[in-house]
């Protein structure tokens, strides 16, 4: 017999939802502007930093133009090995 348990649901804060709503609609944007499909953009942005720099950084980049939050993300996986 198996067993199951329940878990509360937590509710996020108004600043991680926002966080969370940012990194969902900037990395189809990058996979869209470097024509990835969403799934090859996100494995780019965790392996050359870009990931962190957006958890770090989302403040700031989601008050941009999505086109120079896509090239920042851009530069700075560059920086750390990304293929230009």
């Amino acid at each position: 017999m198996q067993k199951y348990f329940y878990m509360e649901p937590m509710e996020l804060n108004k600043g991680s939802r926002d966080e969370i709503s940012f990194i969902s609609f900037i990395i189809p944007e990058f996979a869209a502007a470097y024509k990835m499909n969403v799934q090859k953009a996100y494995q780019y942005l965790k392996q050359y930093g870009g990931l962190d720099y957006l958890r770090e950084n989302w403040w700031a980049l989601h008050t941009d133009n999505p086109f120079w939050a896509v090239r920042e993300l851009f530069d700075v996986c560059h920086q750390n090995g990304g293929m230009r």
